[in-house]
């Protein structure tokens, strides 16, 4: 069922319109995918998340495979089914949250020994098991375990990364068997050198993956530097084939990746800001909590049309942060995830003017 296809090409930059083709649904392209990691995405029901204009989901495979465990979401009839979402789902590998444990976990050119965040307990992911535990969820869209290193690194430790997310890759296309709904993408590393993120580029291309992540970008590197290493690399994976930008959800910066052909993101900074009393607007992010808001009966954003927006105030949804009522969440959540669903909306009629 996978199919990509480019339907339109902007006459100013690289950017396109697109769409993305699963056995549960079209994903138009570029789209902003919501993250829920643990099978929901916070605050939100299935039925709030297609209200707003969501059309796919990001779950994680590392908190998943911990709990409740791939077999037993395999034996209730898959992701989709388990977690009441009908539309596309992308999985992630876990490798981003497996370098984010670097306290208690090994690597090796097998996988990842870690400690489970949980309760301790040991365990290893290696590139045929977390393939293994995707294809249990059914997802649409699955990722290899990779290793991204952080930032900085020595030139050595990111050569060696780029090695071994190659040979992971190769195993994960051996583990990989077409279960008629789930498709294969490759993720490209390289760290902030731009011959490595090249020579990465390359090999995973290589390799004949249908589609390609980019990963171990937006990880505490200077902007500047992101956006050079993101546009040296682009240009070395296939223009026909879709692309993922791993982890980057700001508006500035989608707008930026978009313009060179990237064609999905993902972040958790939406939805986190939401229950954290912040919401996103035109005019940049703003903080609920702020007393000037005590007596503003408008609307969080003036030019949104989600539910929130047209129905309370940000007085109202500062008392209900100040009360510790969770309305107060759920109506920041709804916006600020409306909001990156608005800003796609945009980009896309912009690419078509």
């Amino acid at each position: 069922m996978f199919k990509f296809e480019i339907i339109h090409r902007s006459k100013k930059t690289k950017a396109r319109i697109g769409r993305i083709y699963t056995s549960h649904g079209i994903i138009e392209t570029p789209n902003f995918i919501p993250c829920g990691t643990a099978a929901t995405v916070k605050a939100m029901t299935p039925k709030s998340l297609k209200e707003i204009g969501v059309q796919v989901v990001l779950a994680n495979t590392y908190h998943l495979y911990l709990r409740p465990g791939d077999k037993l979401i395999r034996s209730a009839g898959g992701l989709h089914k388990f977690m009441g979402w009908d539309g596309p789902i992308l999985t992630d590998s876990g490798g981003f949250q497996v370098f984010s444990l670097s306290k208690i976990r090994k690597i090796d050119d097998e996988g990842v020994l870690f400690s489970s965040h949980i309760d301790g307990s040991k365990h290893k992911l290696t590139p045929k098991s977390v393939i293994e535990a995707q294809l249990n969820f059914s997802s649409d869209i699955i990722m290899p375990l990779d290793e991204c290193p952080p930032y900085p690194s020595k030139r050595s430790e990111v050569e060696r990364s780029i090695l071994r997310t190659e040979k992971w890759a190769k195993e994960s296309l051996k583990a990989y068997k077409d279960n008629g709904v789930s498709t294969l993408f490759g993720i490209v590393q390289g760290g902030t050198y731009k011959d490595l993120r090249i020579e990465s580029a390359k090999r995973i291309v290589d390799l004949g993956f249908k589609g390609f992540g980019i990963g171990g970008l937006s990880v505490k590197e200077p902007k500047d530097l992101m956006y050079e290493m993101l546009s040296a690399q682009i240009e070395h994976l296939p223009y026909e084939a879709p692309k993922h930008l791993l982890g980057v959800g700001y508006p500035d910066d989608i707008k930026f990746a978009v313009d060179l052909g990237i064609d999905t993101f993902d972040c958790v900074e939406p939805s986190r800001l939401g229950r954290h009393g912040a919401f996103l607007t035109d005019e940049g992010k703003k903080i609920i909590r702020n007393a000037k808001f005590t007596k503003d009966f408008s609307p969080l954003d003036k030019n949104c049309d989600c539910y929130a927006c047209k129905n309370f105030s940000r007085a109202y949804i500062r008392h209900l942060f100040i009360a510790n009522e969770i309305l107060g969440i759920i109506l920041l959540t709804f916006h600020n995830l409306r909001y990156m669903i608005r800003l796609m909306e945009n980009i896309r009629n912009e690419i078509h003017c």
